[in-house]
């Protein structure tokens, strides 16, 4: 799987375009992502992720990396031995190529806010 581009409120994955926030989880694209609450990242909403048990999570934060974490989020990613990446999303793209390249695709999930 591959990230082809990102822009503010677009994100192109294998030739398909979409408009809203996705995650990627072992190789799969969840579209349409929500959050609870809209630019607060909280455990609940990433519950598939962590039943994964990628070794790495990305985690984009907006354009201008306005969405925020809860911070028993980074606890608990940690308490569970996973690898936390949070960056605007331009530069979380980028990464998320980087690493599923070298690691493979089952190892590295992402979760990413398109636009603020």
């Amino acid at each position: 799987m591959n990230i082809d581009s990102y822009s503010f409120g677009r994100i192109t994955v294998d030739a398909k375009n979409y408009t809203n926030d996705i995650k990627i989880i072992n190789g799969r694209l969840v579209p349409n992502w929500w959050r609870k609450e809209g630019h607060f990242l909280q455990l609940e909403d990433i519950e598939d992720i962590l039943s994964a048990e990628p070794e790495v999570l990305i985690i984009g934060t907006g354009a201008a990396g306005v969405m925020q974490l809860d911070s028993r989020l980074l606890h608990e990613l940690e308490k569970r031995g996973i690898k936390a990446h949070v960056l605007k999303s331009a530069d979380a793209v980028k990464l998320f190529n980087d690493l599923s390249r070298k690691l493979g695709p089952e190892k590295v999930s992402l979760a990413i806010h398109l636009t603020c």
